[in-house]
């Protein structure tokens, strides 16, 4: 049986390992007006970042709500995220051709440690079809479940219900992530981890997407 292909979304689809800090500062901003907050100068930076107890403790100060916040800096994060992506402000790796081939050869997913809303934007506006397509859930329990937590990864397989294939990312977390998920892992070069060394637990370590097809074809 060919093993489904699960892959990573920054890094390997879109270019760039994560999303720009600039989208999180302005969805930080955003929330915080829509909330009626008046943060400090140092609370507001903290904000902007993913400082999880300083958040909780700014919100506290502040007498916000901080699921409330969390939930709409999520949701304005996506829509500036989706913003960049229409315009082509930020684009796809040249090689994502090999994902729609894999997909015609095999079962294939998405699971990303960036939201959920934005996995499924791009796995329509690109469209890919994807068999199960999981991002983290707009929560701030749904952000500590993360990779190299396997914690979205086991549950993309439980929809796809099975227990192997192929994980296939660009960070040593999503080895690590894909490994405690029990996957064979493939770690993608990139030019933002290009002089990383091979993870201890990577299972192949590849140059293009396209290298999958072969994997693929000798399974």
């Amino acid at each position: 049986m060919t093993p489904p292909v699960v892959f990573d979304m920054d890094g390997i689809i879109l270019e760039g390992a994560r999303t720009h800090p600039q989208v999180y500062a302005d969805a930080a901003d955003a929330a915080l007006a829509d909330l009626g907050a008046e943060p400090t100068s140092s609370q507001r930076r903290d904000f902007r970042r993913h400082e999880h107890d300083l958040i909780r403790e700014h919100c506290d100060d502040l007498e916000i709500d901080l699921s409330q916040f969390w939930e709409l800096k999520e949701t304005y994060a996506s829509e500036g995220t989706h913003d960049r992506l229409r315009t082509g402000e930020r684009e796809t790796y040249d090689d994502v051709e090999a994902i729609h081939d894999l997909g015609e050869r095999t079962t294939i997913g998405l699971v990303t440690n960036n939201r959920h809303e934005t996995a499924a934007f791009v796995a329509d506006h690109f469209g890919f079809d994807f068999e199960v397509v999981r991002g983290r859930d707009p929560t701030f329990e749904g952000y500590e479940r993360r990779k190299p937590d396997p914690y979205y990864i086991e549950d993309a397989l439980s929809e796809l219900g099975t227990s192997n294939g192929i994980y296939v990312g660009d960070s040593p977390k999503d080895v690590t992530a894909g490994d405690a998920a029990g996957l064979e892992t493939a770690f993608v070069r990139r030019p933002h981890n290009r002089d990383l060394e091979r993870p201890a637990d990577a299972t192949y370590d590849l140059e293009s997407l396209w290298e999958l097809l072969d994997i693929i074809e000798s399974a």
